[in-house]
């Protein structure tokens, strides 16, 4: 039974091993299909077949009929063919993050001669990769999805040369006199002449009781990834900004109902959107309700909500619950003699350098950045610039 995307999940939506997969393979833009063994009885029938009649998860079956059982990230990626080891032990430029940012710098850089590597834990292309479809970025009137301008910015990096790693974690920075080294997670360490700190932000969880239980089994953070797996259902989404209104709008094309949970009194998202939302009708809007708990074992099975004016608590039951509230800084890797505000982001000079000389950043994971795909791939161009001035005055 495995169907037309390239590879099919089969496992349950309280299996730990089944959600980081889940995870890695959406972090990742591998298309899939999931089938939870609990509720399909011919899915569990394909896993005894596949394990001699033990029920281990998760399976993974792809189009050429090969198949994993509970495979690591590291597995994922080899089957997928995934770059994971670099090609040179030293490049001129190192670039953490894959995103706009981290890409156009790259090919900014290796245009004019450098050896350029990306190092990227999820998939190329960044949180633009997993965006429905960019309206706003210059040059594309008809705008463009987003996977598909992630996969033209790494086909154009590649083209200049640009070396990238993919699944690989970066956990460390160091300076060695006129040298940077970055420690990958698989114990490899590379050096440059500069870095790139371009890793971007992550949605910011809500941190009330059930949360950590339930992700992957009902609590999402990527409508693109996990929209689909609710289609014909109704599903609410935490938040009142432009991510939380334009995932809802993505969310219609496969739910019945989206109903928006907003905690202030309305929503912070632009004109444009707030107007698409409120001609929606398959979407609620509700204002002052605050998320104080979520509730399951295993499998989501409800939404404890307080009304901010009243006190009055109640609770929804909806099939699943997206959760857009804003964003925090994937600047925890580094090493504390680069200087952050208090919120995480990184503080820079003009010039985009951090307070480790040679070590740059530009994009969502810098202080007084806008948060946008152009603003990001323009700042990748600056920071290329200037990464390029620094070097010359090395020589």
């Amino acid at each position: 039974m495995v169907a037309e995307n390239p590879l099919t999940v089969y496992g349950a939506p309280w299996c730990g091993d089944c959600k980081r997969a889940k995870k890695f393979l959406g972090e990742q833009r591998v298309h899939y299909d999931w089938v939870d063994v609990d509720q399909d009885p011919e899915g569990l029938m394909v896993v005894e077949r596949a394990n001699a009649g033990k029920h281990i998860i998760p399976t993974i079956v792809f189009a050429d009929g090969t198949v994993l059982i509970e495979p690591s990230n590291a597995q994922l990626a080899a089957k997928l063919g995934l770059a994971t080891k670099a090609k040179l032990p030293y490049y001129d430029l190192i670039v953490v993050g894959g995103g706009p940012t981290g890409l156009t710098t790259a090919l900014y850089a290796a245009r004019e001669g450098l050896e350029v590597l990306v190092i990227e834990r999820a998939g190329l292309g960044g949180q633009a990769g997993v965006t429905e479809r960019l309206d706003n970025f210059p040059g594309f009137p008809d705008g463009i999805g987003g996977a598909d301008f992630a996969d033209r910015l790494t086909l154009q990096a590649h083209r200049f040369g640009v070396e990238t790693l993919q699944a690989q974690d970066v956990v460390g920075l160091r300076a060695e006199g006129e040298s940077r080294y970055v420690c990958t997670a698989d114990g490899a360490e590379y050096g440059a002449r500069a870095v790139l700190i371009a890793t971007g932000s992550t949605y910011r969880r809500l941190g009330i009781p059930g949360e950590d239980e339930l992700i992957g089994a009902g609590i999402h953070y990527c409508a693109t990834c996990d929209g689909p797996f609710y289609r014909g259902k109704e599903v609410a989404v935490i938040g009142g900004g432009n991510s939380a209104g334009e995932e809802s709008l993505f969310l219609t094309r496969f739910v019945d109902k989206v109903t928006i949970l907003v905690r202030g009194e309305a929503m912070a998202a632009s004109k444009v959107v707030i107007e698409k939302v409120e001609e929606n009708p398959a979407i609620d809007v509700r204002y002052n309700t605050e998320v104080t708990a979520l509730q399951g074992d295993r499998k989501l099975a409800g939404l404890t909500l307080r009304d901010r004016k009243t006190g009055k608590e109640e609770t929804i039951t909806p099939a699943g619950v997206f959760v857009f509230i804003g964003l925090t800084p994937n600047s925890g890797i580094l090493p504390p003699e680069i200087a952050r505000d208090p919120f995480g982001f990184i503080t820079t000079t003009p010039m985009l350098e951090t307070t480790m000389p040679g070590v740059f950043a530009a994009g969502d994971v810098r202080h007084g950045s806008t948060k946008q795909a152009a603003s990001a791939a323009g700042e990748g161009a600056t920071a290329a610039l200037m990464i390029r001035e620094y070097l010359q005055g090395m020589e």
